[in-house]
């Protein structure tokens, strides 16, 4: 019994002449396009256009600019300049744009000639791309570059199997035998280009990007586009596209096209001469006469909003073919549009899947979401919105202002979360050795002080962000694990959540419930930035260039007052030297803090959104933009500064020797804590987008050091301290004077007995305001102390110096003599 045939909806030799008009026809207006890229900005909104260009004397000169300039406007031939490309070698990729397409149709639409290719190539995806490629082919032009030296040996070899199909074609043309075929090369072997399809982006009901769940059997053969997180990526390697044969007989070369990921290789030469002399020859494989591409296998898993209650994320796999290779890094949050394809089980697993088949998608077009800095192409709209700022003086405040506003306060965590986002300049040294210039932070604090809220927004707003839990992670889970390949079976190493977010950031939340050996896997990477593995056979270090973000609680859940700094981190010191900034966030009940907390908690819940600020509030968007710009440059310390950092240090040393007297040792001050502050005075000068770093810049990463202990001595020998203005201030001056910041330019450095005790009144006053004290309460504070001998201006008001009795000599000498 004969089965039914079915006639196909559509006459495909009508869409492929359809087809080869488009590739003839289509005009693009690059007016348009400029004008869209530049956000609406045309480019004769000022009077320096070359209308009005007065400074061309010669008139034939200005007229042949202003032709020239006429014809970049007027509509160009987009699709027939892009394949003289691709015939000249300068392009190896085609990418049809259907919404260039779905213009086509609607112009064919009112020459009365409807086609309706868009929708048949959506739905017919894998074979519009044989046609496409017929209809390439046959508008493709000759070149206008000849071969020579530098070209690629495939060059030559495709040149001259296009001449040899071009005379044979002639030939056959002028034989008067219709059963005369011509022996002509595969097409496959011909084309240097691949051919993809770029999904529409402009249509009538917005196109949504599909889950891994919400992939269907409906979908099958249609060109569709998913939304995932890529969690693996294979090595790039080859996969044949025509397999050549040689006969040991008659010597023909026989060509067998491969479409599919599967194939049986030929074994009996098919030629016309063994059949006329029915000799079965041998076919042996030849390499070098077939064609490969390559090819890489994705793996990309739904994202965790994506997943319903009770579920567990789903996975899909994509195979990329040709120029779509080496676009996806593992980490990376992609929509990846393509062709939603079967596959039959191969070997000892279609015996065990028995009927069942697997499905993956062959990828088409690749849009990544978040961009790492250096691929970031600027966008005019947001520059101009910056620079409008940045002669304010307080695009700091801003931009700190701009992480998380829907958190209340936190102003000095937030801004040193900005400085982490920057980073400071990695230097490698002549002979290898390499210094980090990522920051580490650690925010160690109470329940209910935002600390997760916060590390979940740095992972939103960081190009590579991971976000994990400390007892979520093992230590393999963090480093890599070794385990098969599932193409290859051969055993290669799974990064962990560290080398995913390698050139970015890896939040760990609970940072304190992790075991001992698992926290020891982040030793090295915090500091040496390396990965080392030994196992199973395979020793190997791993890139881990990535900035660490860890929140944790106190050793009983809250911070307890009556034991030591040190008992209460319970974190060991080996861990605690790495991190550059270790904020102590406690939450003490204050009427008009809790008051302003509870105001802003309540206006975020009932509008959806965070108050109105003073000054301005960036998108996440624009902070990412901001700070891919501040990233390229690379700040240097001048001598007058490296001094200057040179004496902060050592008052910082001398500070934690009194600190462990009086059992409020809150941090070793180590070498690396210095290493800290020239990152953290880095980033500050990149902010600034300067490649100079002054001592301002070193000044406000020793208040944020000193900041991120503000909270510890809030209360002080079991009593409530004065929280007036005028005390707050006065403590955050003398905090300033102890570690020998804000002092005058032409201060006495050698004289010990005043470092740090006579400062400059416009530093202070800089600092004080910036902290959002008045001027009012300045003037105030000044008064008051001035009054009760604890300081005195001089110098007509441009210095502050603090009056030190003879009882604080005597008691200074006699700590000296004792130590």
């Amino acid at each position: 019994m004969a089965l039914l045939q079915f006639r196909a909806p559509v006459n495909y030799e009508d869409h492929q002449s359809a087809f080869e008009g488009f590739l003839e026809q289509f005009k693009s207006a690059p007016a348009a396009s400029i004008t869209h890229a530049l956000g609406g900005m045309t480019i004769d909104e000022d009077d320096l256009s070359d209308e009005y260009d007065f400074m061309d004397e010669d008139d034939e000169e200005q007229n042949t600019r202003r032709r020239s300039r006429a014809q970049a406007q007027e509509p160009k031939l987009k699709y027939l300049e892009l394949l003289q490309r691709v015939s000249d070698r300068y392009e190896e990729e085609i990418t049809i744009d259907l919404d260039d397409v779905e213009e086509w149709d609607r112009q064919l639409d009112e020459n009365e000639t409807p086609m309706k290719l868009v929708e048949s190539i959506e739905t017919n995806a894998k074979h519009y791309l044989d046609i496409l490629s017929k209809a390439v082919d046959k508008v493709m032009p000759p070149p206008t570059r000849e071969l020579n030296y530098k070209d690629d040996v495939l060059d030559v070899l495709m040149s001259q199997r296009t001449a040899r199909n071009a005379a044979l074609t002639r030939a056959a043309d002028e034989t008067t035998d219709p059963t005369d075929e011509p022996e002509l090369f595969p097409a496959e072997l011909t084309r240097r280009y691949t051919l993809n399809f770029k999904p529409r982006t402009r249509s009538r009901e917005p196109l949504k990007a599909l889950a891994v769940r919400q992939v269907r059997g409906e979908h099958l053969g249609h060109l569709i586009t998913v939304r995932g997180i890529t969690t693996r990526v294979s090595d790039v390697k080859p996969t044949v596209e025509v397999n050549a044969y040689t006969c040991d007989r008659c010597g023909c070369e026989i060509f067998q096209p491969v479409g599919s990921k599967t194939f049986g290789p030929l074994v009996e030469c098919p030629s016309q001469d063994c059949k006329t002399n029915q000799t079965k020859g041998q076919l042996h494989h030849s390499t070098r006469a077939s064609k490969f591409q390559p090819f890489q296998e994705v793996k990309i898993q739904e994202m965790a909003e994506q997943v319903p209650v009770g579920h567990i994320p789903r996975m899909l796999t994509i195979l990329c073919h040709g120029a779509l290779v080496r676009r996806i890094n593992p980490g990376d949050v992609v929509d990846v549009a393509g062709i939603f394809l079967p596959t039959p089980y191969t070997g000892f697993k279609a015996i065990r899947a028995g009927l069942l088949t697997d499905t993956y998608l062959e990828a088409q077009h690749v849009i990544q979401h978040k961009k790492a800095y250096e691929d970031m192409s600027t966008d005019s709209k947001i520059s101009r919105r910056i620079e409008q700022y940045q002669s304010s003086g307080h695009l700091y405040e801003y931009l700190a202002k701009s992480i998380a506003p829907e958190i209340y306060g936190h102003l000095d965590v937030k801004k040193a979360l900005l400085l982490l986002l920057v980073g400071g300049a990695t230097k490698v040294m002549g002979d290898g050795m390499r210094i980090r210039g990522d920051i580490n932070i650690c925010l160690m604090g109470d329940p209910g002080v935002a600390k997760s809220q916060l590390l979940k927004y740095i992972t939103k707003v960081a190009p590579r962000g991971v976000y994990t839990t400390g007892r979520g992670s093992s230590g393999v889970g963090l480093t890599a694990a070794v385990m098969k390949d599932p193409v290859t079976d051969e055993m290669i190493l799974e990064g962990g959540a560290l080398v995913l977010a390698d050139n970015g950031i890896c939040c760990i939340d609970e940072f304190d419930k992790m075991d001992d050996s698992d926290r020891t896997a982040i030793h090295e990477v915090m500091e040496q930035q390396t990965i080392s593995i030994s196992k199973a056979g395979i020793s190997t270090t791993l890139n881990a260039r990535t900035s660490i973000l860890a929140a944790a609680n106190p050793l009983y859940g809250r911070y307890n007052p009556r034991i030591s700094p040190v008992e209460n981190i319970n974190l060991p010191a080996a861990l605690l030297s790495r991190f550059d900034v270790l904020f102590l966030i406690l939450d003490t009940p204050t009427r008009d803090t809790d008051s302003l907390l509870a105001q802003h908690v309540n206006y975020v819940h009932m509008n959806n959104k965070h108050p109105d600020t003073e000054g301005v509030v960036f998108t996440p968007t624009e902070v990412r933009h901001y700070i891919a710009k501040a990233r390229t440059f690379s700040p240097t310390v001048p001598t007058a500064v490296s001094e200057y950092i040179v004496k902060a240090y050592v008052k910082m040393r001398e500070q934690q020797s009194r600190d462990e007297k009086n059992k409020k040792q809150f941090a070793h001050t180590s070498p690396r804590t210095l290493l800290g502050i020239v990152r953290l005075s880095q980033a500050l000068a990149r902010l600034r987008f300067s490649e100079t770093v002054v001592q301002d810049d070193v000044d406000e990463a020793l208040r944020l050091i000193e900041a991120s202990k503000e909270s510890l001595y809030q209360d002080q020998d079991g009593y409530r301290k004065d929280m007036s203005p005028s005390s707050r201030i006065y403590n955050m001056v003398r905090a300033l004077a102890e570690a020998g910041q804000c002092r005058p330019a032409d201060a006495d450095d050698d004289d010990e007995d005043s470092l740090g005790m006579e400062l400059s009144m416009k530093k202070v006053e800089d600092r004080v305001i910036a902290k959002g004290f008045t001027k009012d309460q300045w003037q105030t504070a000044v008064m008051e102390y001035t009054n009760l001998d604890i300081w005195q201006t001089a110098g007509n008001g441009t210095r502050l110096i603090f009056i030190v009795s003879e009882a604080a000599h005597m008691a200074r000498d006699a700590e000296l003599e004792m130590t």
